[in-house]
Parts: structure tokens; C-alpha cells; sequence
């Protein structure tokens, strides 16, 4: 008889156990990943409340990027200080499959939760450290926020080299991002090896290398070929019609090839006033081109009859989600705190055949705290009375 076909509810990681211990960024994202493939993710926050509940848009007792990271997870609040504390996190590290940290090196072993501790408690455990240098390098003990990082990996001076004026941070996380994913692909990997009958796995993360490993022109700095005019060689901003901005693919070499080849722009001749047809004046007669529509969608139109890839500069705000695809593609999702504030907060990117998978539309953010009862009864099944005795010693607290 042949295997039943998997529902489309199914959810590919919907036996794992998470204990994810991190916070702000590289680790809540990697979480969050998990949790969107299935994973029961039980988030461990600090009394004080994660960092990033005050960044964005106040949303009840969180905050809209909070909720972008966290939706999804279950929420218990532990002082990883209070005595009895550790002994709690490693009875739930026992029957976890994965635990996340982003702690400096250090911190987790002077909690009584380092390696040695925690695999002792489940040989079977995979542990994904992410850090800004490395868990045992010469710089483990320096602190590591996204645009330190950009700086060291170059990316900030490669920025300036093509935009100029004041040194800036990049827009977008990337130190922290890659770094999560790059846990999280590290972290199946390893699932896979124990599965097989393989022992459980540290995993240590750098930021900077993964930032490094993610960067495709990284040959060029090698090589010793990077110069500030690279932004420009293959990808060009234009301004168009309508006031909107866009980016073509190719250099402008090939624009002016594929323009004047289709009888678009004039070819450079005597009579035109060029010389050997110089950059300068091919980038001139390009632009006035691109101006000369009257509608935007009609360049877009001739663009793609010409089968040349464009982008369109979309502004930050409701601009960035106002593109065909997003609707399609199920990008934006409506979701709930507690007590009933809404959301909106971005889809992970799988699409499966026939499995499940992302957070789903309606989803309710835990509050601090508030998952302590059930998820200790699921994990560990404590009883009312256990929880509200961890409650009356300090070492769980309530929102």
C-alpha cells in the first residue's frame, strides 16, 4: 500500500522542541524560522523584557519589531540568576532538540549552561551559538551589534566608495540575518547527523564570517580589483517618468548596444557631436531616453519587450509592499498581541509542495510569561503546584 500523501497542513518540523534563550536579533530570527517550519519554540525571556520590545511601533506591552521576530514562539520568563534557575533550563534543555543563545562567549557556562553542562543533560542536544567573533577566537569578549560588524567586513567603506559623504550604517541587519540563517541551515545539518545516530552538536556561529561567506564580491577585495567605480559597472539608477526611479541590469555599454540596436537611441555618428562614442555620452542620451515616455509602465513595457531586467525604487513605507507580487506571494500577515492590538508582520519565504509552513494569518504573540504553565506541563509535565512554587522562589515571573 502506498505512504498517504502528506496534508497540507502538515508542518515539516512539528516534532522538534526549541529553547531559545537569545535575544534582539540573530538568534529571535532563527528562532523564528523554526517556529514558522513547525517547531515548538519556547522563548526564555529576562524579567526586564527583551531589549526589543521597545523598538517600533508600540504594540501593547511589545513592539512591532518585536512582534516580527517572536510571533509564533511560546513565552516563559526565567532570571537565569535566581538559584534553581539553571537547574530549570537544563531539565527543559533534557527534552529539548535544539537550543538557541547569542549571550557573549562565556556567559552560558557562568550560568551552569555551557556545552559541558547542557550535553551532559541530552547527548542527543544540538546548541547554536551565534557571536559576533567566534566562541573561542581572539576577539570572543568584544560585544557585536550589525553595524559593528558591517564595518569589519568592509561593508560600510564599500558603501561610502560608491555613495560618498559621511560614513553610514547599512539599512538592513545583515550581520545579524545571515547569521541566522546560517544557524539555522547549520542547525538541520546537524539534526540530520543525530537522526543517523550521530552525538548532538555545538554549533558556533560568527557574524563575521557569515557575513563574509554571504559576500559575493568578496573575490574582488581578494583579488585586489575593487575601485569605487565597480557600483557602477553592471547595474546603473535611472530616473523615469512619473517622478519614480529605477535600476536596469547591465552596464551602460550594454544598454546603449540593446537601445540602438532596436532603433530606440541614434547611434553615435558625425553628426551627432560624439567621438568613438564616449560612456558620457551614451549615459546622456540613455537618460533622455528613459525620460521620454509618458507613463512609467510603458518604459517598464518596452523594458521587458526588450528582455532587459528592471527594478523599480520603491520608497520605505507602504511603497516597499505595493507591488504585485506581495499580495501573491502572501508576504504581509495580519496577527494579534494579546491583548488584541494588530499587526502586520512578514511572511518567511518556503513554499512546499504539499506541507505547511510560515506563521499563520491571526496568530496571537505570547505575552511575557504567559506560556510558563503550559509549556512546563508539555515539556516537563510539572503541575500547577511546581510551577507556582518556581514562581514563589524568583525563579519564574509573570509578565
Amino acid at each position: 500500500m502506498p505512504p498517504a500523501e502528506p496534508q497540507a497542513t502538515a508542518l515539516p518540523l512539528a516534532s522538534l522542541k526549541v529553547l531559545d534563550l537569545s535575544r534582539v536579533l540573530a538568534g529571535p530570527y532563527a528562532g523564528r524560522l523554526l517556529s514558522d517550519l513547525g517547531a515548538d519554540v519556547l522563548k526564555i525571556e529576562p524579567p526586564e523584557g527583551d531589549l526589543t520590545r521597545k523598538m517600533g511601533r508600540p504594540i501593547g506591552a511589545a513592539s512591532s519589531y518585536f512582534v516580527q521576530q517572536n510571533i509564533g514562539k511560546r513565552n516563559i520568563c526565567i532570571d537565569l540568576k535566581a538559584k534553581g534557575a539553571a537547574d530549570l533550563v537544563l531539565a527543559l534543555a533534557a527534552e529539548a532538540d535544539i537550543l538557541i543563545e547569542n549571550f557573549r562567549p562565556g556567559v552560558m557556562s557562568r550560568l551552569g549552561l555551557g556545552w559541558e553542562e547542557l550535553s551532559k543533560a541530552n547527548r542527543k542536544l544540538i546548541m547554536l551559538s551565534i557571536s559576533g567573533f567566534g566562541q573561542d577566537g581572539p576577539e570572543r569578549k568584544r560585544g557585536a551589534y550589525a553595524p559593528l560588524l558591517h564595518a569589519e567586513a568592509g561593508l560600510i567603506a564599500r558603501q561610502n566608495a560608491g555613495m560618498g559623504g559621511e560614513l553610514r550604517d547599512l539599512t538592513v541587519s545583515i550581520g545579524d540575518t545571515s547569521a541566522a540563517l546560517h544557524g539555522v541551515i547549520a542547525v538541520l545539518a546537524a539534526l540530520r547527523h543525530v537522526e543517523h545516530g550521530g552525538a548532538g552538536q555545538h554549533i558556533d556561529i560568527s557574524m563575521l564570517n557569515a557575513i563574509h561567506s554571504m559576500d559575493d564580491f568578496a573575490n574582488l577585495a581578494l583579488d585586489g580589483e575593487w575601485d569605487a567605480s565597480h557600483q557602477d559597472r553592471f547595474y546603473r539608477f535611472w530616473d523615469g517618468p512619473e517622478g519614480v526611479q529605477l535600476v536596469i541590469a547591465g552596464p551602460v555599454a550594454v544598454l546603449w548596444r540593446v537601445f540602438t540596436e532596436a532603433g530606440l537611441i541614434a547611434p553615435c555618428d558625425a553628426a551627432s557631436g560624439c567621438r568613438d562614442q564616449p560612456v558620457d555620452f551614451q549615459r546622456r542620451k540613455i537618460a533622455e531616453f528613459l525620460l521620454s515616455f509618458d507613463r512609467f509602465g510603458a518604459l517598464t513595457d518596452t523594458l521587458d519587450g526588450l528582455n532587459l531586467p528592471w527594478g523599480k525604487v520603491r520608497r520605505p513605507g507602504h511603497d516597499v509592499f505595493d507591488g504585485p507580487s506581495i499580495n501573491h506571494c502572501g508576504v504581509l500577515v495580519p496577527v494579534s498581541t494579546e491583548q488584541g492590538e494588530e499587526a502586520l508582520t512578514i511572511q518567511s519565504p518556503y513554499k512546499y509542495s504539499s506541507l505547511n509552513s510560515g506563521v499563520q494569518r491571526g496568530a496571537c504573540l505570547s505575552a511575557k510569561g504567559k506560556d510558563a504553565g503550559a509549556a512546563l506541563g508539555d515539556w516537563l509535565g510539572y503541575d500547577t503546584a511546581i510551577v507556582e512554587d518556581l514562581f514563589e522562589n524568583g525563579i519564574l515571573h509573570k509578565g
